[in-house]
């Protein structure tokens, strides 16, 4: 089963090595116990502050392990202390709630749980989001750090943090002290669980890992009005309507084409009986970003646009939409700084482009740059422009000679990926 592979991955370790020694520890502690956990987990979601159960039975986990463990934190948080001498302190987190979604997966341990939330609505709940895994790896990798303490020093700092999906649990948690009551981490893990990726595969990046997410709820305001005389009223649904086909327009009209970003409207609720014009008219929306610019301007676009398609259909000034961006939103996650003297994260970028003062030793078969780069366009693109410096720094005459066997060897780079050759003097 893919959970398995992932209490492997998700477990700390001193080496490389180290992984090999322990991974029959992982299985018999999965097959023992960590499956049917993960199968209780999954059959019993919790909504958002609501994980009760749940956050008890990773308290009673955890202090099998040794954990020194204090509950209700932020609320239903969890956080165990592991000490094991001196060194730095790293967090492991992961998130205990489910989703208010019926399941349907057909599975032998499906949910069957229906829940009030704290809004008092009940729903039906269903770990759909995976969170089921990350509190069983927790947990597992809580073992395995107990069972190799000969291998790591330092303190662990293990997070059950409540409502994830209404973002405001981490929030919770640091009002109550997660950074001044506890340790202080030198470090922060976490992972999310991915069933489109390979079982047993590990996926990172060297800056953003995940986007942005924000919540926007617009309030249509209508005037209601008999179905069959529509000219009596302003009717929010159709307003509604052409707001969710116009808000796309932003992602494809305003947004560079470089630029990821994500405008879906996931909830429309309007109306009572198929003759009525209602009222008004709900929307609830979800925006993804990559970058804090195009996060900013595609909130702004959505309450620009939401007012403006209301004058359009001659809404009053004072009945204009209400556009709101739910607190605790989640800006793009990236790859904190690296240490100093380290180099920064964040995509490969070309080096200085190479003296042409010595073409020799830039561009010698040895030392060629291009040679032992996966960057090879950029690269080439680096001899291109040193070329033409050169061509501006070299005697009347012989420019000509220099600059064609500069370029040659590179545009040929370009069409087979390779470029060994130097060029001569």
């Amino acid at each position: 089963m893919r959970l398995k592979y992932l209490l492997l991955a998700c477990t700390l370790a001193a080496t490389p090595a180290a992984a090999s020694d322990f991974a029959d520890s992982i299985k018999a502690d999965y097959d023992k116990r960590l499956g049917a956990m993960f199968v209780d987990f999954h059959r019993n979601p919790e909504l958002s502050f609501k994980e009760n159960r749940t956050a008890k039975i990773i308290a009673k986990a955890l202090r099998a392990e040794g954990a020194t463990v204090t509950e209700g934190v932020g609320g239903t948080g969890v956080v165990g202390i592991m000490r094991n001498g001196a060194g730095p302190t790293v967090l492991v987190r992961a998130d205990m709630d489910a989703l208010p979604v019926e399941e349907k997966s057909g599975l032998p341990y499906a949910s069957h749980v229906r829940q009030a939330g704290i809004d008092g609505v009940e729903w039906p709940v269903a770990h759909a989001c995976g969170h089921d895994v990350h509190i069983t790896s927790l947990i597992g990798t809580a073992h395995q750090l107990a069972a190799m303490k000969d291998r790591w020093r330092g303190t662990v700092v293990l997070i059950a943090q409540p409502a994830e999906e209404r973002v405001g649990g981490a929030k919770a948690m640091l009002a109550d002290g997660l950074y001044t009551r506890f340790p202080k981490p030198d470090y922060a893990l976490g992972f999310h669980v991915n069933s489109g990726m390979r079982t047993g595969t590990v996926s990172g990046a060297d800056a953003l890992m995940y986007s942005s997410a924000d919540s926007v709820d617009i309030t249509v305001h209508g005037i209601g009005a008999h179905g069959a005389s529509p000219q009596s009223g302003k009717d929010p649904v159709y307003i509604g309507a052409q707001l969710v086909t116009a808000l796309q327009s932003i992602v494809s009209r305003e947004v560079g084409p470089l630029s990821p970003a994500v405008i879906t409207v996931g909830s429309f609720h309007a109306g009572t009986k198929h003759n009525i014009i209602s009222d008004r008219a709900d929307l609830q929306i979800t925006v993804r970003a990559n970058d804090e610019a195009v996060r900013h301007q595609l909130l702004a676009a959505i309450d620009r646009m939401a007012k403006n398609i209301a004058r359009a259909n001659g809404v009053a000034e004072n009945q204009l939409p209400d556009v709101r961006s739910r607190k605790g939103r989640r800006p793009p996650a990236t790859r904190p700084p690296s240490p100093v003297g380290s180099a920064p994260p964040g995509p490969r970028r070309c080096p200085p482009a190479p003296s042409s003062r010595s073409p020799r030793r830039a561009w010698g078969r040895r030392t060629s740059p291009i040679s032992s780069s996966p960057n090879w366009a950029c690269r080439a693109s680096i001899s291109r422009s040193a070329a033409r410096r050169r061509r501006r720094s070299t005697p009347p005459g012989r420019a000509g000679r220099r600059c064609r066997r500069t370029i040659r060897p590179c545009s040929r780079s370009i069409r087979s990926r390779r470029c060994g050759s130097a060029p001569r003097r």
